[in-house]
């Protein structure tokens, strides 16, 4: 995954007083709001489809599987095909526990310090 969470972002963090979840995912992970509604949404639905999600969701289909492509991208969901007694299959989609959501959380921002801390140890005066 690459690390490079919005700078504005973990401005607008540390000057709020008390940010709220969706701030900090969307910050850390570099995601939109309606991609962690979507992984909330995920959280009370284990194991839905894509249809499943936009009805609860009230949104579009297609919008509702990129938003799941990017939580799956970003290690936040995962999917599993199940057979459809009639033939074909669907897919369905399982948010990571948010135990194991909170580690990725932990693990992506150290990693983004050690990012930065790498760059202000390359600080010359010259490269000013």
């Amino acid at each position: 995954m690459a690390i490079d969470p919005s700078t504005d972002g973990f401005r607008e963090l540390m000057v709020d007083d008390e940010p709220s979840l969706t701030e900090v995912m969307a910050c850390v992970f570099g995601v939109q709001e309606h991609e962690v509604r979507t992984y909330q949404t995920l959280l009370e639905n284990p194991g839905s489809t894509v249809a499943e999600l936009a009805n609860v969701l009230d949104r579009d289909r297609s919008n509702v599987n990129r938003s799941l492509s990017t939580l799956r991208e970003k290690g936040l969901a995962t999917r599993e095909r199940r057979l459809l007694d009639g033939g074909g299959h669907v897919y369905q989609y399982t948010a990571r526990p948010p135990a194991e959501a909170r580690e990725l959380m932990h693990e992506t921002l150290d990693e983004w310090a050690a990012a930065v801390h790498d760059r202000i140890d390359e600080f010359d005066a010259c490269n000013v």
